[in-house]
Protein backbone atom coordinates (compact mmCIF):
# COMPACT_ATOMS: atom_id res chain seq x y z
CA UNK A 1 0.00 0.00 0.00
CA UNK A 2 1.08 3.70 -0.76
CA UNK A 3 -0.02 7.31 -0.64
CA UNK A 4 -0.97 7.47 -3.88
CA UNK A 5 -1.92 11.75 -3.79
CA UNK A 6 1.83 12.42 -2.02
CA UNK A 7 3.75 9.72 -4.03
CA UNK A 8 2.37 11.25 -7.74
CA UNK A 9 2.03 15.22 -7.00
CA UNK A 10 5.05 15.35 -3.96
CA UNK A 11 7.14 12.19 -3.65
CA UNK A 12 8.07 12.43 -7.40
CA UNK A 13 10.44 15.73 -6.68
CA UNK A 14 12.04 14.33 -3.19
CA UNK A 15 15.83 15.42 -3.72
CA UNK A 16 14.95 17.83 -6.86
CA UNK A 17 16.84 20.97 -6.71
CA UNK A 18 14.43 22.60 -9.39
CA UNK A 19 12.31 25.72 -8.09
CA UNK A 20 8.90 25.11 -7.42
CA UNK A 21 8.17 28.43 -5.69
CA UNK A 22 9.93 31.94 -6.82
CA UNK A 23 8.75 34.48 -4.38
CA UNK A 24 8.23 38.32 -5.39
CA UNK A 25 11.67 39.41 -3.52
CA UNK A 26 13.52 36.95 -5.42
CA UNK A 27 13.54 34.02 -3.05
CA UNK A 28 13.64 30.35 -4.67
CA UNK A 29 12.16 27.51 -2.82
CA UNK A 30 13.46 24.14 -4.50
CA UNK A 31 11.34 21.15 -4.68
CA UNK A 32 13.40 19.46 -2.68
CA UNK A 33 13.51 22.27 0.46
CA UNK A 34 9.70 22.68 0.34
CA UNK A 35 9.08 19.09 0.56
CA UNK A 36 11.86 18.76 3.87
CA UNK A 37 10.31 21.45 5.45
CA UNK A 38 6.71 19.78 4.97
CA UNK A 39 8.23 16.35 6.44
CA UNK A 40 9.18 18.78 9.57
CA UNK A 41 5.40 19.78 9.52
CA UNK A 42 4.31 16.11 9.74
CA UNK A 43 6.84 15.27 12.42
CA UNK A 44 5.10 18.28 14.48
CA UNK A 45 2.13 17.24 13.63
CA UNK A 46 2.83 13.90 14.50
CA UNK A 47 4.24 14.96 17.95
CA UNK A 48 1.06 16.91 18.78
CA UNK A 49 -1.08 13.81 18.63
CA UNK A 50 -2.26 14.18 15.70
CA UNK A 51 -3.04 10.67 13.52
CA UNK A 52 -4.03 9.56 10.24
CA UNK A 53 -8.01 10.68 9.70
CA UNK A 54 -7.39 13.40 12.04
CA UNK A 55 -8.53 16.94 11.12
CA UNK A 56 -6.05 20.24 11.38
CA UNK A 57 -7.99 23.12 10.84
CA UNK A 58 -5.81 26.08 9.24
CA UNK A 59 -6.50 29.75 9.11
CA UNK A 60 -3.35 31.17 7.72
CA UNK A 61 -2.20 33.64 5.49
CA UNK A 62 -0.51 32.55 2.15
CA UNK A 63 2.95 31.82 1.93
CA UNK A 64 5.54 29.16 1.16
CA UNK A 65 5.10 28.08 4.32
CA UNK A 66 1.33 27.55 4.61
CA UNK A 67 1.12 26.04 1.40
CA UNK A 68 4.10 23.63 3.27
CA UNK A 69 1.20 22.24 5.20
CA UNK A 70 -0.75 21.19 3.11
CA UNK A 71 1.93 18.67 1.95
CA UNK A 72 2.33 17.69 5.44
CA UNK A 73 -1.21 16.65 6.35
CA UNK A 74 -1.12 14.83 3.02
CA UNK A 75 2.03 13.00 3.54
CA UNK A 76 1.16 11.97 7.55
CA UNK A 77 -2.55 11.09 6.46
CA UNK A 78 -3.85 13.79 7.84
CA UNK A 79 -7.46 15.62 7.08
CA UNK A 80 -6.31 18.67 5.41
CA UNK A 81 -9.03 21.67 6.74
CA UNK A 82 -8.17 24.99 5.15
CA UNK A 83 -10.02 28.15 6.17
CA UNK A 84 -10.87 31.54 4.75
CA UNK A 85 -8.59 33.82 6.24
CA UNK A 86 -11.74 36.55 6.50
CA UNK A 87 -13.67 34.26 8.82
CA UNK A 88 -14.42 35.79 12.00
CA UNK A 89 -13.91 33.49 15.57
CA UNK A 90 -17.44 32.97 15.40
CA UNK A 91 -17.39 31.07 11.94
CA UNK A 92 -14.33 29.44 13.12
CA UNK A 93 -16.00 27.68 15.81
CA UNK A 94 -18.72 26.21 13.75
CA UNK A 95 -16.01 24.57 11.41
CA UNK A 96 -13.87 23.31 14.39
CA UNK A 97 -16.73 21.71 16.18
CA UNK A 98 -18.39 20.17 13.24
CA UNK A 99 -15.19 18.88 12.01
CA UNK A 100 -13.54 17.52 15.25
CA UNK A 101 -10.37 19.51 14.21
CA UNK A 102 -7.36 17.72 16.17
CA UNK A 103 -5.67 21.48 15.45
CA UNK A 104 -6.09 24.59 15.20
CA UNK A 105 -3.47 26.03 13.04
CA UNK A 106 -3.67 30.04 12.91
CA UNK A 107 -2.03 33.52 12.52
CA UNK A 108 -0.59 34.57 16.12
CA UNK A 109 -2.44 38.03 16.12
CA UNK A 110 -5.95 35.60 15.78
CA UNK A 111 -4.78 33.57 18.76
CA UNK A 112 -6.20 35.01 21.64
CA UNK A 113 -9.66 35.06 19.74
CA UNK A 114 -9.35 31.28 19.18
CA UNK A 115 -8.13 30.30 22.48
CA UNK A 116 -11.77 30.26 23.70
CA UNK A 117 -12.29 27.81 20.57
CA UNK A 118 -9.71 25.39 21.11
CA UNK A 119 -10.46 25.13 24.98
CA UNK A 120 -14.12 24.76 24.17
CA UNK A 121 -13.58 21.79 21.36
CA UNK A 122 -10.54 19.92 23.19
CA UNK A 123 -8.09 21.33 20.01
CA UNK A 124 -4.84 21.83 20.13
CA UNK A 125 -4.26 25.99 19.45
CA UNK A 126 -0.88 26.61 17.62
CA UNK A 127 -0.02 29.57 15.46
CA UNK A 128 2.13 30.41 11.97
CA UNK A 129 2.40 33.96 10.77
CA UNK A 130 2.70 35.13 7.28
CA UNK A 131 6.52 34.89 7.95
CA UNK A 132 6.93 31.15 8.72
CA UNK A 133 7.13 31.70 12.35
CA UNK A 134 4.96 30.90 15.35
CA UNK A 135 4.67 27.86 18.22
CA UNK A 136 4.13 25.45 15.21
CA UNK A 137 7.30 26.46 13.04
CA UNK A 138 9.55 26.42 16.48
CA UNK A 139 8.36 22.87 17.16
CA UNK A 140 8.84 21.92 13.64
CA UNK A 141 12.35 23.26 13.09
CA UNK A 142 13.95 20.74 15.26
CA UNK A 143 12.57 17.85 13.40
CA UNK A 144 14.20 15.77 11.06
CA UNK A 145 13.62 16.85 7.55
CA UNK A 146 12.73 13.20 6.20
CA UNK A 147 8.78 11.74 7.40
CA UNK A 148 8.27 8.42 6.59
CA UNK A 149 5.07 8.98 4.12
CA UNK A 150 1.75 6.64 5.91
CA UNK A 151 -0.08 4.75 3.80
CA UNK A 152 -3.68 5.80 2.42
CA UNK A 153 -5.60 4.16 -0.24
CA UNK A 154 -7.41 6.41 -3.08
CA UNK A 155 -10.95 6.05 -1.03
CA UNK A 156 -9.49 8.19 2.03
CA UNK A 157 -10.15 11.84 3.00
CA UNK A 158 -7.38 14.32 2.00
CA UNK A 159 -9.10 17.13 2.73
CA UNK A 160 -12.40 19.00 3.76
CA UNK A 161 -13.81 21.99 2.25
CA UNK A 162 -16.47 23.81 3.63
CA UNK A 163 -19.26 25.25 1.28
CA UNK A 164 -19.86 28.68 1.19
CA UNK A 165 -22.98 28.59 3.00
CA UNK A 166 -24.89 31.04 0.75
CA UNK A 167 -28.18 28.36 0.41
CA UNK A 168 -28.26 27.63 3.83
CA UNK A 169 -25.25 26.08 6.74
CA UNK A 170 -21.74 25.40 5.74
CA UNK A 171 -21.59 21.60 4.89
CA UNK A 172 -18.42 20.14 4.96
CA UNK A 173 -17.05 18.47 1.38
CA UNK A 174 -15.24 15.33 2.16
CA UNK A 175 -12.86 15.22 -0.42
CA UNK A 176 -10.60 12.15 -1.10
CA UNK A 177 -7.04 11.39 -2.45
CA UNK A 178 -9.24 9.69 -5.95
CA UNK A 179 -10.92 13.11 -6.03
CA UNK A 180 -7.83 15.46 -6.00
CA UNK A 181 -5.59 13.15 -8.12
CA UNK A 182 -8.11 12.42 -10.81
CA UNK A 183 -9.10 16.07 -11.15
CA UNK A 184 -5.31 16.86 -11.19
CA UNK A 185 -4.51 14.90 -13.88
CA UNK A 186 -7.23 15.56 -16.41
CA UNK A 187 -6.77 19.37 -15.76
CA UNK A 188 -2.84 19.27 -16.28
CA UNK A 189 -3.58 17.19 -19.56
CA UNK A 190 -6.39 19.11 -21.10
CA UNK A 191 -4.19 22.58 -20.70
CA UNK A 192 -1.13 21.13 -21.40
CA UNK A 193 1.35 21.94 -18.62
CA UNK A 194 4.51 20.80 -18.64
CA UNK A 195 7.56 21.75 -16.52
CA UNK A 196 8.52 24.74 -18.84
CA UNK A 197 5.54 26.44 -17.36
CA UNK A 198 5.49 28.95 -15.29
CA UNK A 199 2.02 29.92 -13.42
CA UNK A 200 1.56 33.36 -11.84
CA UNK A 201 0.11 32.58 -8.61
CA UNK A 202 -2.00 35.27 -7.02
CA UNK A 203 -4.94 33.17 -5.96
CA UNK A 204 -5.93 32.51 -2.06
CA UNK A 205 -5.31 28.85 -1.11
CA UNK A 206 -7.81 28.44 1.21
CA UNK A 207 -10.33 27.51 -1.73
CA UNK A 208 -10.30 24.79 -4.16
CA UNK A 209 -8.65 26.97 -7.38
CA UNK A 210 -5.95 28.25 -5.95
CA UNK A 211 -5.12 24.92 -3.88
CA UNK A 212 -6.43 21.92 -5.62
CA UNK A 213 -6.07 23.26 -9.09
CA UNK A 214 -3.51 25.78 -8.96
CA UNK A 215 -1.03 24.21 -6.87
CA UNK A 216 -2.15 20.37 -7.89
CA UNK A 217 -1.46 21.21 -11.52
CA UNK A 218 1.99 22.70 -10.47
CA UNK A 219 2.85 19.53 -8.65
CA UNK A 220 1.82 17.24 -11.07
CA UNK A 221 3.71 18.90 -14.36
CA UNK A 222 6.72 20.03 -12.55
CA UNK A 223 6.29 23.81 -13.34
CA UNK A 224 7.79 26.83 -11.05
CA UNK A 225 4.95 29.07 -9.72
CA UNK A 226 5.94 32.58 -9.71
CA UNK A 227 3.82 32.76 -5.96
CA UNK A 228 2.27 36.36 -4.69
CA UNK A 229 0.69 36.76 -1.51
CA UNK A 230 -2.40 38.15 -2.80
CA UNK A 231 -3.50 40.22 -6.02
CA UNK A 232 -1.67 43.09 -6.69
CA UNK A 233 -1.62 44.92 -9.84
CA UNK A 234 1.49 46.21 -10.04
CA UNK A 235 3.20 43.13 -9.29
CA UNK A 236 0.87 41.37 -11.53
CA UNK A 237 1.99 43.46 -14.56
CA UNK A 238 5.57 43.62 -13.79
CA UNK A 239 5.71 39.91 -13.49
CA UNK A 240 3.49 38.80 -16.55
CA UNK A 241 6.02 39.00 -18.62
CA UNK A 242 8.06 36.23 -16.68
CA UNK A 243 5.20 33.88 -16.96
CA UNK A 244 3.27 31.51 -19.34
CA UNK A 245 0.31 31.22 -17.67
CA UNK A 246 -2.02 32.50 -15.22
CA UNK A 247 -5.36 31.58 -13.25
CA UNK A 248 -7.67 33.74 -11.66
CA UNK A 249 -10.97 34.90 -10.76
CA UNK A 250 -12.79 37.63 -13.30
CA UNK A 251 -11.69 40.73 -10.93
CA UNK A 252 -8.22 39.62 -11.95
CA UNK A 253 -8.92 40.06 -15.82
CA UNK A 254 -11.03 43.36 -15.33
CA UNK A 255 -8.52 45.12 -13.44
CA UNK A 256 -5.83 44.40 -16.11
CA UNK A 257 -8.02 45.79 -18.93
CA UNK A 258 -8.58 49.08 -16.81
CA UNK A 259 -4.84 49.71 -16.64
CA UNK A 260 -3.18 51.12 -19.33
CA UNK A 261 0.25 49.21 -19.16
CA UNK A 262 -1.60 45.86 -19.78
CA UNK A 263 -0.97 45.44 -23.31
CA UNK A 264 -0.32 42.98 -25.98
CA UNK A 265 3.27 42.91 -25.87
CA UNK A 266 3.62 42.25 -22.18
CA UNK A 267 0.85 39.54 -22.92
CA UNK A 268 2.83 38.17 -25.22
CA UNK A 269 4.70 34.93 -23.83
CA UNK A 270 1.70 33.83 -22.08
CA UNK A 271 0.12 30.78 -23.77
CA UNK A 272 -2.77 30.71 -21.58
CA UNK A 273 -5.16 32.83 -19.13
CA UNK A 274 -7.59 30.41 -17.04
CA UNK A 275 -10.56 31.98 -15.24
CA UNK A 276 -13.13 30.18 -12.56
CA UNK A 277 -15.04 31.03 -9.38
CA UNK A 278 -17.87 33.32 -10.53
CA UNK A 279 -18.55 33.93 -14.13
CA UNK A 280 -17.11 36.39 -16.73
CA UNK A 281 -18.87 38.52 -18.33
CA UNK A 282 -19.13 38.04 -22.45
CA UNK A 283 -17.78 42.00 -22.48
CA UNK A 284 -14.53 40.68 -20.49
CA UNK A 285 -13.93 38.09 -22.80
CA UNK A 286 -14.26 40.46 -25.89
CA UNK A 287 -11.96 43.16 -24.56
CA UNK A 288 -9.70 40.75 -23.34
CA UNK A 289 -8.79 39.14 -26.91
CA UNK A 290 -9.08 42.77 -28.40
CA UNK A 291 -6.39 43.93 -26.13
CA UNK A 292 -3.91 40.92 -26.13
CA UNK A 293 -4.97 38.69 -28.92
CA UNK A 294 -5.60 36.00 -26.05
CA UNK A 295 -8.97 34.64 -25.43
CA UNK A 296 -9.39 33.34 -21.87
CA UNK A 297 -10.30 29.81 -20.93
CA UNK A 298 -13.63 29.56 -18.91
CA UNK A 299 -14.14 26.56 -16.47
CA UNK A 300 -17.09 25.34 -14.29
CA UNK A 301 -15.97 23.72 -10.53
CA UNK A 302 -17.23 23.83 -7.56
CA UNK A 303 -16.69 22.96 -3.70
CA UNK A 304 -17.81 19.42 -3.56
CA UNK A 305 -16.50 18.12 -7.36
CA UNK A 306 -13.35 20.50 -7.63
CA UNK A 307 -13.61 21.10 -11.92
CA UNK A 308 -16.43 19.51 -14.17
CA UNK A 309 -16.06 21.00 -17.22
CA UNK A 310 -13.35 23.00 -19.65
CA UNK A 311 -13.32 25.43 -22.50
CA UNK A 312 -10.76 23.49 -24.90
CA UNK A 313 -7.51 24.09 -25.04
CA UNK A 314 -7.44 23.27 -28.62
CA UNK A 315 -10.59 24.94 -30.27
CA UNK A 316 -13.23 27.41 -29.65
CA UNK A 317 -13.45 28.73 -26.42
CA UNK A 318 -16.83 30.20 -26.41
CA UNK A 319 -17.66 33.10 -24.04
CA UNK A 320 -20.64 32.41 -21.99
CA UNK A 321 -19.84 28.71 -22.00
CA UNK A 322 -17.80 26.46 -19.57
CA UNK A 323 -17.20 24.44 -22.25
CA UNK A 324 -17.12 20.21 -22.31
CA UNK A 325 -17.29 17.96 -19.41
CA UNK A 326 -13.24 16.61 -18.47
CA UNK A 327 -12.38 13.23 -19.38
CA UNK A 328 -14.21 11.34 -17.36
CA UNK A 329 -16.65 13.19 -16.30
CA UNK A 330 -20.57 12.88 -17.10
CA UNK A 331 -22.94 16.03 -17.43
CA UNK A 332 -26.57 15.64 -17.32
CA UNK A 333 -29.28 18.38 -17.55
CA UNK A 334 -32.04 16.90 -15.23
CA UNK A 335 -35.99 17.92 -14.21
CA UNK A 336 -35.43 19.57 -10.99
CA UNK A 337 -38.69 17.83 -9.00
CA UNK A 338 -38.43 14.26 -11.08
CA UNK A 339 -34.82 13.81 -11.81
CA UNK A 340 -35.73 12.70 -15.23
CA UNK A 341 -33.10 13.64 -17.70
CA UNK A 342 -34.09 16.69 -19.86
CA UNK A 343 -33.69 17.41 -24.16
CA UNK A 344 -30.89 19.04 -25.02
CA UNK A 345 -31.18 22.58 -25.07
CA UNK A 346 -33.44 22.53 -22.12
CA UNK A 347 -33.25 24.33 -19.15
CA UNK A 348 -32.75 22.30 -15.83
CA UNK A 349 -30.36 21.38 -13.24
CA UNK A 350 -26.95 20.37 -13.85
CA UNK A 351 -25.82 16.45 -12.14
CA UNK A 352 -22.28 15.49 -12.52
CA UNK A 353 -20.35 11.73 -12.11
CA UNK A 354 -17.10 11.07 -11.94
CA UNK A 355 -14.17 10.22 -10.07
CA UNK A 356 -13.94 13.71 -8.90
CA UNK A 357 -17.28 13.86 -7.09
CA UNK A 358 -16.73 13.81 -3.43
CA UNK A 359 -17.66 11.36 -0.74
CA UNK A 360 -20.55 13.30 1.10
CA UNK A 361 -21.26 15.71 3.57
CA UNK A 362 -19.58 15.43 6.84
CA UNK A 363 -21.81 14.30 9.55
CA UNK A 364 -24.76 15.10 7.22
CA UNK A 365 -26.19 11.32 5.49
CA UNK A 366 -30.10 13.40 4.93
CA UNK A 367 -27.80 16.04 2.85
CA UNK A 368 -25.86 13.82 1.64
CA UNK A 369 -28.45 11.63 0.11
CA UNK A 370 -30.63 14.45 -0.67
CA UNK A 371 -27.44 15.83 -3.14
CA UNK A 372 -25.78 12.36 -4.22
CA UNK A 373 -27.95 9.54 -5.99
CA UNK A 374 -27.41 6.24 -5.35
CA UNK A 375 -26.06 6.07 -8.96
CA UNK A 376 -23.21 8.52 -8.33
CA UNK A 377 -24.68 11.86 -10.20
CA UNK A 378 -24.13 14.80 -7.68
CA UNK A 379 -26.94 17.28 -8.36
CA UNK A 380 -25.03 20.31 -8.37
CA UNK A 381 -28.13 23.24 -7.68
CA UNK A 382 -26.70 24.82 -10.52
CA UNK A 383 -29.18 25.35 -13.58
CA UNK A 384 -27.99 25.17 -17.12
CA UNK A 385 -28.89 23.87 -20.79
CA UNK A 386 -26.21 22.14 -23.24
CA UNK A 387 -26.18 23.55 -26.68
CA UNK A 388 -26.78 21.64 -29.85
CA UNK A 389 -22.59 21.95 -30.38
CA UNK A 390 -22.15 20.38 -26.34
CA UNK A 391 -20.92 23.35 -24.87
CA UNK A 392 -22.54 24.09 -21.03
CA UNK A 393 -24.20 27.34 -20.39
CA UNK A 394 -24.77 28.03 -16.69
CA UNK A 395 -27.89 29.65 -16.00
CA UNK A 396 -27.88 30.37 -12.09
CA UNK A 397 -28.41 28.40 -9.05
CA UNK A 398 -31.74 26.49 -8.58
CA UNK A 399 -32.01 28.71 -5.44
CA UNK A 400 -31.63 31.65 -7.22
CA UNK A 401 -34.66 30.73 -9.69
CA UNK A 402 -37.71 33.36 -9.25
CA UNK A 403 -41.15 32.18 -9.46
CA UNK A 404 -43.44 34.83 -10.32
CA UNK A 405 -47.20 34.66 -10.49
CA UNK A 406 -46.49 31.03 -11.33
CA UNK A 407 -43.94 31.57 -13.83
CA UNK A 408 -40.46 30.91 -13.77
CA UNK A 409 -37.53 33.43 -14.33
CA UNK A 410 -33.93 32.57 -14.87
CA UNK A 411 -31.97 35.86 -13.58
CA UNK A 412 -29.03 35.15 -15.93
CA UNK A 413 -31.30 35.67 -19.27
CA UNK A 414 -32.07 39.01 -17.94
CA UNK A 415 -28.76 40.05 -16.52
CA UNK A 416 -27.47 39.08 -20.30
CA UNK A 417 -29.70 42.01 -21.57
CA UNK A 418 -29.05 44.36 -18.80
CA UNK A 419 -25.18 43.96 -19.35
CA UNK A 420 -25.73 44.46 -22.92
CA UNK A 421 -27.43 48.56 -22.42
CA UNK A 422 -24.83 51.11 -22.83
CA UNK A 423 -22.90 52.61 -19.46
CA UNK A 424 -23.64 48.84 -17.84
CA UNK A 425 -20.41 47.78 -16.52
CA UNK A 426 -22.26 44.39 -14.79
CA UNK A 427 -25.67 43.59 -13.20
CA UNK A 428 -27.17 40.84 -10.77
CA UNK A 429 -31.05 39.86 -11.02
CA UNK A 430 -33.20 38.41 -7.93
CA UNK A 431 -36.47 37.73 -6.37
CA UNK A 432 -38.19 39.17 -4.03
CA UNK A 433 -40.91 38.98 -2.23
CA UNK A 434 -44.23 40.65 -3.66
CA UNK A 435 -47.75 40.58 -2.43
CA UNK A 436 -49.37 39.84 -5.86
CA UNK A 437 -47.00 37.62 -7.45
CA UNK A 438 -45.38 35.91 -4.57
CA UNK A 439 -41.78 37.05 -5.99
CA UNK A 440 -40.88 40.03 -8.59
CA UNK A 441 -37.87 41.02 -10.32
CA UNK A 442 -35.26 43.28 -9.00
CA UNK A 443 -32.00 44.38 -10.87
CA UNK A 444 -28.99 46.13 -9.70
CA UNK A 445 -26.85 47.79 -12.23
CA UNK A 446 -22.64 49.13 -11.72
CA UNK A 447 -22.64 51.84 -14.05
CA UNK A 448 -19.59 52.11 -16.12
CA UNK A 449 -16.41 54.52 -14.99
CA UNK A 450 -19.19 57.23 -13.86
CA UNK A 451 -21.81 56.93 -16.54
CA UNK A 452 -25.26 58.16 -15.58
CA UNK A 453 -27.92 55.49 -16.20
CA UNK A 454 -31.40 55.95 -17.71
CA UNK A 455 -32.91 53.41 -15.68
CA UNK A 456 -36.53 54.38 -17.69
CA UNK A 457 -34.98 53.71 -20.83
CA UNK A 458 -33.06 50.65 -19.90
CA UNK A 459 -36.45 48.97 -18.49
CA UNK A 460 -37.99 50.00 -21.99
CA UNK A 461 -34.94 48.40 -23.96
CA UNK A 462 -34.93 45.37 -22.42
CA UNK A 463 -38.57 44.92 -22.66
CA UNK A 464 -38.66 44.57 -25.80
CA UNK A 465 -37.20 40.91 -25.53
CA UNK A 466 -38.62 39.46 -22.58
CA UNK A 467 -42.08 38.80 -21.84
CA UNK A 468 -43.83 40.73 -19.97
CA UNK A 469 -43.97 38.52 -17.00
CA UNK A 470 -40.20 38.51 -16.77
CA UNK A 471 -39.73 42.52 -16.72
CA UNK A 472 -38.11 44.00 -13.44
CA UNK A 473 -40.25 46.14 -11.24
CA UNK A 474 -37.18 47.97 -10.12
CA UNK A 475 -33.92 48.48 -11.16
CA UNK A 476 -31.44 50.16 -8.54
CA UNK A 477 -27.97 51.33 -9.27
CA UNK A 478 -24.76 50.05 -6.45
CA UNK A 479 -21.28 51.05 -6.43
CA UNK A 480 -20.72 47.19 -6.65
CA UNK A 481 -22.00 43.79 -6.71
CA UNK A 482 -21.72 42.01 -3.26
CA UNK A 483 -19.25 39.23 -3.79
CA UNK A 484 -17.50 36.55 -1.62
CA UNK A 485 -14.22 36.37 -1.65
CA UNK A 486 -13.80 34.42 -4.93
CA UNK A 487 -15.85 36.85 -6.41
CA UNK A 488 -19.00 35.44 -6.08
CA UNK A 489 -22.26 37.56 -6.34
CA UNK A 490 -23.66 37.13 -3.25
CA UNK A 491 -27.87 36.67 -4.03
CA UNK A 492 -29.19 35.57 -0.86
CA UNK A 493 -28.01 38.68 1.08
CA UNK A 494 -29.55 41.19 -1.89
CA UNK A 495 -32.60 39.17 -1.43
CA UNK A 496 -32.45 39.55 2.21
CA UNK A 497 -31.45 43.65 2.11
CA UNK A 498 -34.63 44.59 -0.03
CA UNK A 499 -36.85 41.52 0.96
CA UNK A 500 -39.41 44.28 2.59
CA UNK A 501 -39.29 46.37 -0.91
CA UNK A 502 -42.54 45.34 -1.87
CA UNK A 503 -44.24 44.81 1.88
CA UNK A 504 -47.47 46.21 2.31
CA UNK A 505 -47.87 49.20 4.64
Amino acid sequence: MTNPLYDTLFGQHQGKTTPFLELVDGTIVTHNEYLQLAAQYAHAFTQLGVKPGDRVAVQIGKSPQALAVYAACVQAGIVFLPLNTAYIADEVSYFVENSGARVILCDGKRSEALEPIAQSTGAILETMNDDGSGSFAMQAEVMPSAFATIDRAEDDLAAFLYTSGTTGRSKGAMLTQGNLLSNSKALTDEWVFTSDDVLLHALPIFHTHGLFVATNISLLSGCKILFMSKFDLNVIIEQLPNATTMMGVPTFYTRLLEDERFTRDLARHMRLFVSGSAPLLAETHVQFEERTGHRILERYGMTETNMNTSNPYKGERRAGTVGFPLPGVEIKITDSNTGATLQQGDIGEIEVRGPNVFKGYWQMPDKTAAELREDGFFVTGDLGQIDDDGYLHIVGRNKDLIISGGYNIYPKEIELLLDSEEGVLESAVVGVPHPDFGETVVGFLVAEGGAQLDLAAIKKNIGASLARFKHPQKLIVVPELQRNTMGKVQKKAMREDYKNMFALA
